[in-house]
């Protein structure tokens, strides 16, 4: 048995995801399933909870990583739901069980999730037009070390197809 590509999706929770968030987040879980990769997200709302949706939607397979101990916190689209207890400490989990990383705006939280998958060199897809924290890195580098180049994209698909494409390379 081949192990599946996995793929995380980061970007803002409920606090601060918009109808645009979230549709983009749904079209890119629908994306990812198309595809035959596993959705991976930190299994709460706004972005997680939309890209969930589309995931299962599109009859993929999702996992999502708690912060919290209790697994009733996971979104109701989570297949696995991995309670970690750990906090924002989950954000390095969820970045090193990934294969690739696309992002959908987001905060500081998202932030953290970006430095841990560029630290570990993870390669990252993020999606254009949508002002967030992340915005100043698309097409460009976190800092000096230029890990890893965190690649633009302007559609749901075109974010899947690059991100499976850097994996693979």
């Amino acid at each position: 048995m081949v192990k599946q590509t996995q793929i995380l999706v980061i970007g803002n929770n409920t606090n601060g995801c918009t109808p645009k968030h979230e549709k983009m987040a749904y079209d890119i879980g629908i994306e990812i399933a198309k595809s035959g990769s596993v959705l991976i997200t930190g299994g709460l709302g706004g972005v997680m909870n939309a890209c969930s949706h589309g995931a299962k939607d599109g009859n993929g397979i999702t996992v999502g990583i708690l912060p919290q101990d209790d697994p009733k916190f996971a979104n109701d689209y989570c297949d696995i739901v991995i309670p970690s207890g750990m906090g924002f400490t989950r954000d390095f989990l969820n970045a090193l069980s990934a294969d690739g990383v696309i992002i959908v705006g987001g905060g500081s939280g998202t932030l953290s999730e970006v430095c841990a998958a560029y630290m570990s060199k993870k390669p990252m897809v993020a999606i254009r037009g949508i002002e967030s924290s992340i915005t100043p890195y698309i097409d460009g580098y976190v800092d000096h070390r230029k890990n890893v180049k965190i690649i633009g994209a302007d559609t749901a698909t075109e974010a899947v197809e690059k991100i499976l494409e850097l994996i693979k390379a």
